[in-house]
């Protein structure tokens, strides 16, 4: 894991959805930047293994792990009590866009009702800090490409719009002088942790790069191209790709922000855009290997190009991007899934 450049002040994190992707990195990180990381998770989609090899990667051998659900109030406080917690960081959402459109009701009592039992445990033992795990997902179909923090916010799916929701909640409770938080917009995460050893394990799969990394494992027998006829260079939809590490890298320079700012709001992409053609010639091209390509038809609300502007995040953070190649991330996520062929072991 890469030393950030810029060193955070030592304090104890709540992590709510350690043990899933993005979490596990993070834990990783603040781990090894001297900070004490407790990792609060269901392990409904996450993996206890993820967070032991956070902290192998770390070098700090250990951390604490409680088992427990957003909704559970009482747990939440004394959890946040017990550890004298400082700040909390929040990754444990609902993600699928497919089966927020199917289950809505779901992803509004996970990723909103439970965001506000979070907010509310949080104000009742005083920790004002928060890093907010949010989405591009907030924009829907933008009008206009880059896109910056200023632009629209007009969700087309339950799970867009339970995040969109949770920042106007955030902003509400910091406007009332309780709450210091940081509103991460992600692009498409991806990659796996320099070392190989922490990586992307959904279980079903459904992110772009870890298919086709089946696909050229032969776990999968095809991969299909949902619409070839968009207006792009080569017919296929272009997403932002950022990699996990550098993901991460932004949380801590925004958790030491907050020491002096109540209310910030960050895109983080790389602001350069690869389409689904590209991704899967350099998942061939890394892994040497080939696999059936199809063309299906265009999925509803797929946009035809989503990329960001992270101008204002490099701006004021300082921060900075180390993985800009495509080919970067795919080698990182291709190491990881041959040296873990079937996911973490729980």
């Amino acid at each position: 894991m890469q030393n950030t450049s810029h060193k955070i002040r030592e304090m104890r994190v709540l992590v709510a959805g350690g043990a899933g992707y993005i979490g596990s990195n993070m834990v990783a990180m603040l781990a090894a930047e001297g900070s004490e990381p407790v990792v609060f998770d269901n392990l409904s989609t996450g993996h206890k293994s993820a967070v032991q090899q956070a902290l192998h990667q770390s070098g700090t051998g250990q951390a604490e792990f409680v088992q427990g659900d957003l909704a559970d109030y009482e747990l939440l406080v004394k959890t946040l009590k017990k550890y004298k917690i400082d700040s909390v960081m929040h990754f444990a959402a609902l993600i699928e866009v497919g089966e927020s459109v199917q289950m809505p009701l779901k992803y509004y009592r996970n990723n909103l009702s439970n965001t506000q039992v979070l907010l509310s445990a949080m104000e009742a033992v005083g920790v004002e800090k928060f890093v907010f795990s949010s989405t591009a997902a907030v924009y829907g179909m933008p009008k206009q490409v880059p896109i910056t923090e200023d632009c629209p916010k007009e969700p087309i799916n339950p799970y867009g719009q339970t995040k969109w929701a949770a920042e106007r909640m955030c902003h509400y409770q910091s406007r009332a002088g309780k709450l210091r938080y940081a509103a991460l917009r992600y692009f498409n995460a991806c990659g796996a942790a320099v070392n190989s050893q922490l990586g992307e394990d959904h279980r079903p799969e459904s992110h772009l790069i870890p298919l086709i990394i089946q696909a050229a494992m032969g776990k999968r027998r095809e991969i299909k191209i949902y619409g070839t006829d968009y207006p792009t260079p080569d017919g296929t939809c272009i997403r932002d790709y950022i990699h996990i590490e550098d993901l991460c890298r932004a949380h801590l320079l925004a958790l030491n922000k907050l020491d002096t700012s109540c209310e910030l709001v960050y895109n983080l992409g790389n602001g350069r855009g690869y389409s689904v053609k590209e991704v899967i010639e350099t998942v061939k091209q890394v892994s040497g290997k080939d696999f059936k390509v199809v063309a299906a038809d265009r999925r509803p609300g797929d946009a035809p190009v989503l990329t960001s502007d992270a101008a204002k995040a490099k701006k004021e953070l300082g921060w900075k991007t180390e993985f800009t190649e495509l080919g970067q991330i795919v080698s990182s996520a291709w190491r990881w899934h041959n040296e873990h062929p079937d996911g973490y072991p729980d």
